[in-house]
């Protein structure tokens, strides 16, 4: 299950999810024809999850087999693998991808009735190649880890659809269709749209749907198709525009539309509503191809230094979340994502921030529903300047910024962008990236507030970069600093740093807690420890006016990399700060954090 709606109505789609093949393989060259395939591994899937690959750093190969009925054109979409990914089909490199936790596909045109064979060679170790997946305090485990999902498309497809719900009067709006080929190329088609007068219970919203058509696998005559979009969304059909591409062409076709009688999109209110984009070619008297998104009428912004959802002051109130689970790794089936999120909720929770990389969909779906406030982040940790200075480094995170935004830009849930937690950015060499890759995302989305969690206190110095200035301090744990003490002096180094006038977040606090290991004694790393500390945390942060948001380090207990220089001092390779453990067992904190999470309602 890719998401937790229908996407298609008219596209065949099919989740290619089961047992595949699967066998390890060392560096170097391969021959496909030439494997011995040893195991039988699930996908989607963790391959730590078969007892004898339960430390496995290094190369596999997945094989599977996919039937079509007739001659048609596929799109393979993998939803995640863990890190590194190259796909075969019968034999002939169709994809490449680097990071785990993003989504990337491959067209295949012309593809005959019958069998054919679909392999993956995966790659989950550390090298110079990958410059964001490296040794951490977190697993960086191996597999097709999120489902893959097999489409049969038609010559021309939806590729994505953009939705962006704005308040007020827009007047004089322009539907524009920009026009591109696969290696960048650009050109602009402009048509008038107006946009009608609000009345109460309307929003506008600016609605874009992305048409493609990828190069064809044979020479041929030149060919040009017409493509008309038609959008549905609340009862409305609206006219998004028509354009013509030739083979090897994009187009985003949309503009600004004024949506009558919809519900706002709230925490108490999470009204969705689906939106619905048909493909009809010209001379053709049925839609060929279509894209539901499920999306929701909100606005997110940061005035008078505080953050508003829909022009109402909010505070966020949550946690920072791994996706990792003893049994099943990073690959989250759906119900252990309901567990977390309803236990998340029972303690008082509004909100979680995905650290440190983007989460899968489904979760996303989640928060969606239950009105769960997300910060999302991009896959970067902890990266010192000389591991920033990787020559993969630049490339790899626009990479993953434009998935991200691109892929996660529909869930009403995320109101916040964020860029490489607790990295350099207290150095001018860092600050270019830092300002790099936040220009980037706001060029992607302006619709959203942009930060980044840092932890240098006063040597900060990029705070004026973005919309909220947000601090990773661990007051009672790694110092006896008194909480709201150090939390005064971090809004004052904040604004110092240029930070003045804008929304703060403590993005991370909190304490070791061994699950089981209690002792009247309070001494570190005990249950007793870690609630006295989260609570003195709390009680400051709950009683500080200008704060906006706290995100407990961490929901649960995690695996990290084994062996690498301070993670040494992790016991048992888990990070032990969760409120629950591992396996989702309450520890005495989870009480304190309910105490205060559902002591104060959300503002």
């Amino acid at each position: 299950m890719s998401r937790l709606f229908q996407t298609n109505t008219i596209r065949k789609v099919r989740e290619l999810g089961g047992m595949w093949d699967f066998v390890t393989v060392p560096d170097g060259e391969i021959q496909l024809e030439a494997l011995e395939y040893r195991y039988k591994l699930a996908v989607p899937g963790c391959w730590e999850t078969h007892p004898e690959l339960l430390t496995y750093s290094g190369r596999g190969v997945y094989r599977t087999k996919v039937t079509v009925e007739k001659r048609t054109s596929l799109r393979l979409i993998f939803k995640g693998v863990s890190h590194t990914a190259n796909v075969f089909f019968d034999g002939k490199p169709v994809a490449r991808h680097y990071n785990a936790y993003t989504a990337f596909d491959a067209v295949i045109r012309d593809v005959e009735a019958g069998t054919h064979e679909l392999a993956v060679l995966v790659d989950n170790s550390f090298s110079e190649a990958s410059s964001l997946h490296v040794p951490n305090d977190y697993y960086t485990y191996g597999g097709i880890i999120r489902p893959v999902m097999l489409e049969e498309i038609q010559e021309l497809f939806v590729e994505r659809l953009s939705f962006t719900p704005l308040k007020g009067l827009i007047e004089g709006t322009e539907t524009k269709a920009e026009l591109g080929s696969e290696k960048g190329s650009e050109m602009e088609i402009e048509s008038e749209s107006e946009a009608g007068q609000q009345s109460a219970g309307s929003w506008q919203a600016d609605i874009r749907a992305c048409v493609r058509y990828p190069a064809l696998s044979k020479k041929h005559t030149q060919v040009q198709l017409t493509a008309k979009l038609t959008a549905t969304i609340a009862g409305q059909t609206l006219e998004l525009g028509s354009v013509s591409l030739q083979p090897g062409e994009t187009a985003t076709v949309g503009g600004v539309f004024s949506i009558d009688e919809v519900q706002s999109w709230s925490q108490e209110n999470p009204a969705l509503y689906l939106l619905q984009v048909l493909l009809q070619i010209e001379g053709q008297a049925a839609p060929v191809d279509d894209l539901v998104e499920r999306v929701g009428f909100r606005t997110v912004t940061t005035e008078h230094g505080r953050i508003q959802l829909n022009g109402e002051d909010i505070v966020l109130q949550g946690f920072n979340r791994h996706e990792d689970h003893p049994l099943t790794g990073s690959s989250f089936p759906l119900p252990l994502m309901a567990q977390d999120l309803q236990l998340m909720l029972d303690m008082g929770a509004s909100a979680v921030r995905t650290s440190h990389y983007p989460n899968d969909e489904r979760f996303l779906d989640l928060c969606d529903e239950h009105g769960v406030l997300v910060w999302e982040e991009n896959h970067a940790r902890g990266l010192s300047i000389e591991q920033m200075r990787n020559p993969n480094f630049i490339w790899q995170c626009e990479q993953v910024n434009r998935e991200m935004v691109e892929q996660h830009y529909n869930h009403p849930s995320i109101v916040i962008w964020a860029i490489l937690n607790e990295c350099a950015s207290d150095l001018e060499e860092g600050r270019v990236h830092y300002k790099r890759q936040l220009e980037q995302i706001r060029a992607l989305d302006s619709s959203r507030p942009l930060t980044f969690a840092s932890h240098h206190r006063d040597k900060e110095i990029c705070f004026d970069l973005a919309d909220i200035v947000s601090c990773n301090l661990y007051p009672g744990w790694y110092g006896d600093e008194d909480p709201g003490e150090l939390c005064d002096a971090a809004r004052g180094w904040a604004d110092a740093a240029g930070g003045a006038g804008k929304p703060m977040i403590m993005s991370e606090f909190g304490a070791d807690g061994h699950y089981g290991l209690r002792d009247p004694n309070r001494v570190r790393g005990t249950e007793e420890r870690q609630a006295d500390i989260i609570e003195a945390n709390l009680q400051a942060y709950t009683s500080r006016a200008y704060m906006s948001g706290m995100f407990i380090w961490q929901f649960c207990d995690c695996r990290v990399t084994e062996g690498t220089g301070w993670l040494l001092a992790r016991a048992g390779t888990q990070n032990s700060k969760g409120i629950v453990d591992r396996y989702r067992r309450p520890k005495l904190a989870y009480e304190v954090v309910k105490k205060y999470f559902r002591g104060k309602a959300r503002l």
